[in-house]
């Protein structure tokens, strides 16, 4: 065996050995904010707050930029001791309930509380009128009479 093959395991197992040794002394990312108080409050405060740029994730595990500026300005309104009611009543006023997962039952949004319960409700009178409709348009079984049932058989027959 030439020396070119023996060298080719030794460097796979070196970077086998190298990315275990990575692997092994990567930790978690410290906290953003040198109080721990202030990063508490705002990952609750985060977690009830949609990402304006990804919709489907909260303020706190999104990593969009928008996300990132977000979440520095809850830390700073946390600073200046802002209540968290503050700090969302500040977001929903600079971005609109949208921001908030659960946004307050109020005429403006009606419709995100009980539009789907109106749907369901309008889905369930739909499908009963169509069930309804259908069972007067299916015709209804009759007997034959046994001369018809005859000829009937001697139709099929011939």
């Amino acid at each position: 065996m030439s020396s070119h093959f023996r060298r080719v395991p030794q460097a796979l197992l070196g970077l086998v050995l190298l990315a275990h040794v990575v692997l092994a002394s990567a930790r978690e990312a410290a906290p953003r904010a040198e109080d721990p108080v202030v990063e508490a409050r705002l990952v609750a405060i985060a977690d009830e707050l949609r990402c304006l740029v990804c919709q489907n994730e909260s303020l706190a595990s999104s990593h969009a930029e928008l996300a990132e500026d977000l979440r520095r300005e809850v830390r700073g309104l946390i600073r200046e001791g802002k209540s968290d009611a503050e700090v969302k009543r500040f977001l929903v006023d600079r971005y609109g309930d949208f921001v908030l997962y659960r946004p307050e039952v109020k005429p403006l949004t009606w419709a995100l509380w009980f539009g789907p319960f109106a749907l369901l409700v309008l889905a369930l009178v739909v499908l009963g009128r169509y069930l309804r409709q259908r069972r007067t348009q299916v015709p209804r079984v009759t007997t034959l009479s046994e001369a018809d049932r005859a000829r009937a058989e001697q139709l099929l027959k011939d």
